[in-house]
Protein backbone atom coordinates (compact mmCIF):
# COMPACT_ATOMS: atom_id res chain seq x y z
CA UNK A 1 0.00 0.00 0.00
CA UNK A 2 2.68 2.01 0.10
CA UNK A 3 2.55 2.70 -3.73
CA UNK A 4 -0.59 4.15 -3.94
CA UNK A 5 0.08 7.01 -6.62
CA UNK A 6 -2.18 10.32 -7.22
CA UNK A 7 -4.11 8.23 -9.68
CA UNK A 8 -6.24 6.26 -6.98
CA UNK A 9 -7.87 9.62 -5.43
CA UNK A 10 -8.35 11.07 -8.84
CA UNK A 11 -9.91 8.04 -10.73
CA UNK A 12 -12.67 8.08 -8.52
CA UNK A 13 -13.42 11.91 -8.75
CA UNK A 14 -13.23 11.69 -12.75
CA UNK A 15 -15.51 8.52 -12.80
CA UNK A 16 -17.75 10.95 -10.35
CA UNK A 17 -17.55 13.85 -13.18
CA UNK A 18 -18.42 11.66 -15.78
CA UNK A 19 -21.53 10.41 -14.43
CA UNK A 20 -23.04 13.61 -13.49
CA UNK A 21 -22.13 14.23 -17.07
CA UNK A 22 -24.50 11.25 -18.46
CA UNK A 23 -27.02 12.22 -16.46
CA UNK A 24 -27.30 15.96 -17.62
CA UNK A 25 -27.09 14.71 -21.00
CA UNK A 26 -30.15 12.01 -20.68
CA UNK A 27 -32.03 14.79 -19.16
CA UNK A 28 -31.52 17.31 -21.61
CA UNK A 29 -34.06 15.81 -24.38
CA UNK A 30 -36.74 15.47 -21.17
CA UNK A 31 -35.96 19.45 -20.15
CA UNK A 32 -36.91 19.75 -23.83
CA UNK A 33 -40.20 17.85 -24.37
CA UNK A 34 -41.03 19.16 -21.21
CA UNK A 35 -40.61 22.65 -22.30
CA UNK A 36 -42.20 22.28 -25.59
CA UNK A 37 -45.30 20.86 -24.22
CA UNK A 38 -45.51 23.88 -21.19
CA UNK A 39 -44.98 26.43 -24.79
CA UNK A 40 -47.77 24.39 -26.95
CA UNK A 41 -49.96 24.50 -23.84
CA UNK A 42 -49.26 28.66 -23.87
CA UNK A 43 -49.74 29.55 -27.56
CA UNK A 44 -52.82 26.68 -27.16
CA UNK A 45 -54.75 29.58 -24.29
CA UNK A 46 -53.08 32.54 -26.39
CA UNK A 47 -54.59 31.53 -29.63
CA UNK A 48 -57.67 30.95 -27.86
CA UNK A 49 -57.83 34.48 -26.24
CA UNK A 50 -57.79 35.47 -30.60
CA UNK A 51 -55.43 38.35 -30.20
CA UNK A 52 -52.71 37.02 -32.69
CA UNK A 53 -52.81 33.19 -34.00
CA UNK A 54 -49.47 31.30 -33.81
CA UNK A 55 -49.37 27.95 -35.38
CA UNK A 56 -48.60 25.05 -33.05
CA UNK A 57 -45.32 24.00 -34.93
CA UNK A 58 -42.50 22.10 -32.50
CA UNK A 59 -40.44 24.86 -32.78
CA UNK A 60 -43.19 27.92 -32.00
CA UNK A 61 -43.80 25.71 -28.60
CA UNK A 62 -40.03 25.03 -27.73
CA UNK A 63 -39.45 28.94 -28.65
CA UNK A 64 -42.49 29.71 -25.76
CA UNK A 65 -41.39 26.59 -23.19
CA UNK A 66 -38.16 28.36 -22.92
CA UNK A 67 -38.41 31.40 -23.07
CA UNK A 68 -41.99 32.13 -21.76
CA UNK A 69 -43.85 35.28 -22.24
CA UNK A 70 -41.09 37.17 -24.13
CA UNK A 71 -40.87 34.34 -26.39
CA UNK A 72 -44.25 34.67 -27.39
CA UNK A 73 -44.23 38.44 -27.74
CA UNK A 74 -41.04 37.77 -30.03
CA UNK A 75 -42.84 35.00 -32.12
CA UNK A 76 -45.75 37.56 -32.35
CA UNK A 77 -42.98 40.49 -33.46
CA UNK A 78 -41.20 37.73 -36.27
CA UNK A 79 -44.54 36.06 -37.53
CA UNK A 80 -46.57 38.91 -37.75
CA UNK A 81 -44.62 42.15 -38.67
CA UNK A 82 -41.00 40.92 -39.70
CA UNK A 83 -41.60 37.83 -42.07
Amino acid sequence: MKNMGLEVFIAPIIGIIIIFALIKLVALPFWLLKNSIIGAIMLYIFNFLGFFTIKLTFLNCLIAGVFGIPGIVGLIIYLNYLK
